[in-house]
């Protein structure tokens, strides 16, 4: 993926300086500075303002008497969320609700802005999902601390102190391998189903691309929808009384 987007383009055009400035000032110079802006992330950006100015409309709009199309969906959504988060996590599941819709709507539209002519899936590039796995990892174990306190250690040693030699080594590989299995899982089928998609799309030219066009979304929807899943089962483990 070497290529680089119109908007890409015309980022590295007029916006080389501030980005340059950014990267020197966190010791992390860009390899070409005439172009420190990757596909990436200017995609992010793309979506994180169109979710700005969504809810920032959605806000205006919304009304307990006559409610439109958005916030009908939008309602259905965190309803659907937070039995979710109440079924899974516990009773203070709905306390994170903030965080796992975030990330599902921004992997959710991260996936499919793929699928607009012009532009690129983000998750398609590693350290993108890597991204999303680490504040997943700090996130759950911010809430066991925050639940448990300092006993929140005891989590790792076992259900018997003399256990914890043995627990503690298993426990720690156990929770580094999670921010590893969630890039895995989701770089690798969101780069799968765009490469399968551009590959249709190069071969034919209406009715084939349009079921795979079909499959794509489903599979931008379902991996969004595990990555917040698993995040919720995390964060269940991690507040959780009985573990």
């Amino acid at each position: 993926m070497t290529h680089e987007l119109w908007l890409t383009r015309i980022f590295n055009d007029f916006l080389a300086g501030p980005a340059n400035s950014v990267l020197n000032a966190v010791h992390r110079p860009a390899q070409n500075p005439h172009a420190p802006w990757s596909d990436w992330m200017v995609c992010e950006i793309v979506v994180v303002a169109f979710i700005l100015i969504f809810f920032g409309i959605l806000r205006t709009r919304l009304s307990v008497d006559r409610p439109g199309k958005a916030q009908h969906v939008m309602e259905l959504t965190y309803e659907f969320f937070y039995a979710s988060s109440e079924e899974i996590v516990g009773h203070d599941g709905p306390k994170y609700l903030a965080f796992f819709g975030t990330i599902f709507l921004f992997i959710l539209l991260l996936n499919v802005i793929g699928l607009i002519p012009g532009f690129d899936s983000p998750t398609m590039y590693p350290m993108v999902p890597f991204g999303f796995a680490v504040a997943t990892f700090l996130f759950y174990h911010y809430a066991g601390m925050r639940t448990h306190g300092p006993g929140y250690i005891r989590q790792f040693m076992g259900p018997m102190l003399w256990l914890a030699p043995l627990m503690l080594p298993i426990e720690v590989i156990s929770h580094f391998a999670r921010p590893l299995s969630l890039t895995v899982r989701l770089f690798a089928n969101m780069f799968a189903g765009e490469e399968v998609y551009l590959t249709f799309i190069s071969l034919t030219k209406l009715v084939v691309p349009v079921a795979f066009l079909g499959l794509h979304l489903f599979v931008s929807f379902l991996q969004a929808y595990i990555f917040m899943l698993l995040a919720m089962v995390y964060v269940g483990g991690a507040v959780s009384h009985e573990h």
